[in-house]
C-alpha cells in the first residue's frame, strides 16, 4: 500500500511544470496571432498536430532544439516563450532576477487580456490593414476613444 507521502509524490511528478505549461501558452499565443493552426505548425516542425496540443498544454516539455525551431517558425526570439513568466514560477526570486546580465524582470499582466479571444481577433485584424497610413489613424482612433490615464 503506498503511503500518503508516495501518493503525494506521484501525484506531483504527473503534474505538468508552471514553466512547461507557461511555454506552451506563449507557444500558443503565438500559434493564434499569427493566425496558423495546430496541424500547420505540426507540419512546419514535422510533428503531428497532437504534439502540439501536448506542448501548449505543458503536458509535454519542450526541449532546447524544438525551441529553437518552434522560434523560428513562429518568427519570434527565444525569449519570447519566457516573457511575462511570474516571479513565482521560476523560483521565488523568479529566474531573470537570479542571473546576472538579464533585463530587470518585467511585471506581467493580472489579467488574461493578452490570451483572450477577442484581443487575439483585434491584433490579427489591426495587422491585416495593408496600409501603413490607416493602420497608424486606426490605432490613433482607438487611443482616442479610450479614456486618458
Amino acid at each position: 500500500m503506498p503511503t500518503g507521502e508516495n501518493t503525494e509524490r506521484a501525484e506531483k511528478e504527473h503534474r505538468p511544470s508552471p514553466i512547461d505549461v507557461h511555454v506552451g501558452s506563449r507557444v500558443r499565443l503565438r500559434r493564434t496571432l499569427l493566425g496558423m493552426s495546430q496541424e500547420r505548425l505540426g507540419e512546419a516542425l514535422g510533428l503531428t498536430f497532437q504534439q502540439v496540443q501536448k506542448y501548449e498544454r505543458g503536458v509535454n516539455r519542450i526541449g532546447a532544439s524544438r525551441l529553437f525551431d518552434l522560434s523560428r517558425v513562429l518568427d519570434v526570439p527565444i525569449s519570447f516563450f519566457f516573457d511575462d513568466m511570474p516571479g513565482t514560477v521560476g523560483g521565488s526570486q523568479g529566474f531573470a532576477r537570479r542571473v546576472s546580465g538579464f533585463a530587470d524582470a518585467q511585471d506581467g499582466f493580472e489579467d488574461d487580456t493578452l490570451h483572450r479571444r477577442e484581443t487575439l481577433e483585434l491584433v490579427r485584424a489591426y495587422y491585416r490593414i495593408s496600409d501603413p497610413a490607416v493602420r497608424k489613424r486606426v490605432f490613433d482612433l482607438i487611443k482616442a476613444m479610450t479614456p486618458s490615464d
